[in-house]
């Protein structure tokens, strides 16, 4: 390995194929810079949304982020140690997460240059992907891992049958694909994947009026609602509960829902 990204710029040419998805175009690749710093092999590469920036997991137990447009090394993050495996940005692009064979994710804040949170996953991380409020991560020990970013813990685990090599999310974010060394692809439908924990003893849930949905928070500060006829979550409602929510009611029309959070926050829900 020569510790180096190299960038490419693809120039279209003429239409050789047609296929579902589109024209495959016989064009060429142009060099358009190289992106050096690392000290040893690069792991894994991704831009930020923008295609403003690129970050890059190394050998050397660190992480780096170039701007694209000149070539130029902005931030080294260091922290791990062992090597880097994997390193992907959040949806805000002002957060990064890393996984490492040290056996931990850290959190880090581009802004500030620090790392907000270091949690250890119990085995060595070979990739990550994110959504807006989970990371999931595969692992050595044959298992995907989902983590709350904003409670910072791990709230489910999956178990597969080797050893996790690669991780990634379709457009949407709502299936997962991994591969392992047992020679397997696997999507796992992750609308179907139960996020809900109950989060103390007088945790309370309620029908609603109709008895056909069932509402119940969960201890990631997340409000369920399920189908009562197939089992199966219809919604999830995720963002404004910061603590594990206690109690949920159903109004009498079934129009509201209310949702009551360990830290003395009550939400009201409508058009349920």
């Amino acid at each position: 390995m020569d510790r180096k990204v190299k960038l490419w710029e693809v120039v279209s040419g003429t239409s050789v194929k047609l296929c579902v998805q589109g024209p495959l175009l016989n064009g060429r690749c142009e060099p358009k810079g190289s992106l050096t710093g690392s000290n040893a092999g690069i792991t894994s590469i991704e831009f930020d949304s923008a295609g403003s920036f690129l970050l890059a997991a190394s050998n050397d137990f660190a992480s780096r982020l170039w701007t694209v447009e000149d070539s130029r090394l902005r931030h080294t993050l260091t922290g791990h140690s062992g090597k880097v495996l994997s390193a992907r940005f959040l949806l805000d692009n002002t957060r990064i997460v890393s996984g490492s064979y040290d056996r931990t994710l850290k959190l880090w804040d581009l802004r500030s240059k620090v790392c907000m949170k270091t949690v250890f996953a119990g085995s060595s991380c070979n990739d990550i992907v994110c959504t807006e409020q989970c990371v999931m991560s595969g692992h050595f020990d044959k298992k995907v891992r989902f983590w709350d970013i904003r409670a910072e813990s791990m709230v489910q685990e999956l178990q597969l049958q080797g050893r996790v090599t690669s991780l990634d999310l379709n457009h949407d974010r709502t299936e997962l694909l991994s591969c392992s060394r047992d020679d397997l692809l696997t999507i796992i439908d992750l609308r179907t994947v139960s996020g809900f924990k109950c989060g103390a003893d007088w945790t309370r849930v309620t029908f609603s009026p109709d008895g056909c949905y069932v509402a119940g928070g969960s201890a990631d500060g997340a409000l369920y609602i399920w189908n009562v006829l197939t089992g199966k979550v219809e919604r999830t409602l995720d963002r404004s509960h910061s603590s594990a929510i206690n109690s949920v009611s159903w109004s009498p029309s079934g129009a509201y829902v209310v949702s009551v959070e360990k830290s003395s926050k009550a939400i009201l829900w409508s058009d349920m």
